[in-house]
């Protein structure tokens, strides 16, 4: 993914100890209106706040075409 700018800090607590995590088991996003395996989502944490900055889905691609 490109991106114009690269969080640092979180904005809830301002820490700049970040960390990235995932759900696992059937944390999946799936599209909505076609059959797809779906993709993970992961997530930027704050791992001082646990605030969650960002989430994503790492394979955008399968949901394209689907608005």
């Amino acid at each position: 993914m490109n991106r114009p700018f690269k969080t640092t800090e979180c904005p809830k607590c301002g820490s700049q100890d970040l960390g990235k995590g995932k759900q696992n088991a059937y944390g999946f996003m799936y599209p909505a209106n076609k059959v797809s395996m779906g993709s993970e989502i992961e997530y930027l944490i704050c791992t001082a706040c646990g605030f969650i900055i960002e989430s994503y889905v790492k394979k955008p691609e399968k949901f394209k075409g689907t608005l």
